[in-house]
């Protein structure tokens, strides 16, 4: 049974993974050991696609998809082993990981292992280099339902302390501080806000209200 090693690149981040699996294993255990690697929660719906050297997706193998795409009869990544659309050394696949928030990335066959190393349970990350970006941006989500972006998190994975989304690649501190920004700059806008009120009535003349003030004119 051959080992098959692949290069897994982030098409827009300088990160990358290299990861060892079976030759008889599936795209589905392909598209689980990515995540792994890279720390982000696998249960989204994603899909990999036979490329050429240029990146152009071809055939679809899918995991989750949508029921217009089950329905046109659309390959499954559980049901196809990666040796199936292996025709070249250096095949490649363009990987689209979650297609409601998504992340590209480059995958290439860089070399094939006669046998598997003794010991060793595949599939498994043998090389990891640069930072990955966070798997979730939800500030637009959190602002438009008028909640705390951590609401939104913990709501979504279904967690009862924010420390636990450190398992989703998630960093609290990031929220954290946006959080206490937004905070911040709603307290200057009103402060601002009532800066201006008082300098709107003070320019079209109304003053204390005393009758001194009003005595001399007719149309009081």
């Amino acid at each position: 049974m051959a080992i098959y090693r692949f290069r897994v690149a982030f098409e827009d981040y300088d990160a990358v993974r290299e990861i060892d699996i079976k030759s008889n294993q599936t795209f589905e255990d392909f598209h689980y050991a990515i995540h792994k690697s890279i720390n982000f929660d696998a249960g989204h719906p994603s899909s990999f696609y036979v490329s050429n050297d240029q990146w152009v997706k071809g055939e679809e193998l899918a995991f989750m998809p949508a029921e217009r795409k089950v329905s046109q009869g659309i390959k499954l990544m559980k049901d196809f082993k990666l040796s199936k659309f292996i025709d070249d050394p250096h095949q490649k696949f363009y990987y689209i990981s979650n297609f409601d928030r998504p992340f590209d990335f480059h995958v290439e066959l860089s070399k094939i292992f006669l046998e598997p190393e003794a010991g060793v349970e595949y599939p498994v990350c043998v090389k990891s280099t640069g930072d990955v970006p966070k798997q979730f941006r939800v500030s637009a989500v959190a602002a438009a339902a008028n909640k705390d972006p951590l609401e939104v998190l913990e709501d979504e994975f279904d967690i009862e302390e924010p420390e636990e989304l450190d398992e989703f690649g998630i960093d609290v501190e990031d929220f954290s501080s946006t959080t206490s920004s937004k905070s911040d700059d709603e307290d200057s806008q009103e402060e601002s806000e009532a800066g201006e009120d008082d300098d709107e009535f003070g320019e079209l003349g109304f003053g204390s209200g005393s009758d001194d003030e009003y005595g001399e004119r007719d149309d009081y």
